[in-house]
C-alpha cells in the first residue's frame, strides 16, 4: 500500500472515530455516569478511600478467587498392572507401561503382536 493510500485510509479511520465521539458526547447516559464517577472519586477523596477499600467493604469475597474447578493434575487413573508370561523361556514380567526393558526385547525378538498374546493378566 503506497503512504498516501495509507495515509487517506487513516484519516478516514480518524473522521469516523470523530464522528462516533461526538456522538457519545451527545449521550444522555454517558452524561450520568461521568457525573457519577466525578462524584464518587470527590466522596472516596473526602473520606480518604479507595476503590478497592469500598469493594472490599461491600463484598469481602469478591477479592479472593473463586476456587478453580476441579484440578486435572492428579486426577488420571492409575494404570493396570500387566502381566506377561514368556511360554519359551517361563520368565515373567509385570508391568503397568510398555517401557520395560524385558518386555522391549521380547517384543524386539518375538514381535510386538506375539508378545501381546502373552498378556495373562
Amino acid at each position: 500500500m503506497s503512504k498516501l493510500a495509507e495515509f487517506r485510509q487513516l484519516e478516514k479511520h480518524l473522521a469516523e472515530q470523530l464522528e462516533a465521539l461526538e456522538a457519545l458526547k451527545g449521550d444522555a447516559g454517558l452524561k450520568k455516569e461521568i457525573e457519577f464517577e466525578t462524584k464518587l472519586r470527590a466522596l472516596l477523596a473526602e473520606y480518604g478511600y479507595s476503590l478497592l477499600n469500598v469493594i472490599n467493604l461491600l463484598d469481602p469475597k469478591s477479592g479472593r478467587r473463586a476456587p478453580a474447578a476441579e484440578s486435572k493434575t492428579g486426577s488420571r487413573k492409575p494404570r493396570q498392572l500387566k502381566v506377561y508370561k514368556n511360554p519359551h523361556t517361563g520368565e515373567v514380567v509385570e508391568t503397568k507401561g510398555g517401557n520395560h526393558k524385558t518386555l522391549k526385547e521380547w517384543k524386539a525378538e518375538h514381535g510386538s503382536a506375539t508378545v501381546e498374546s502373552w498378556l495373562t493378566k
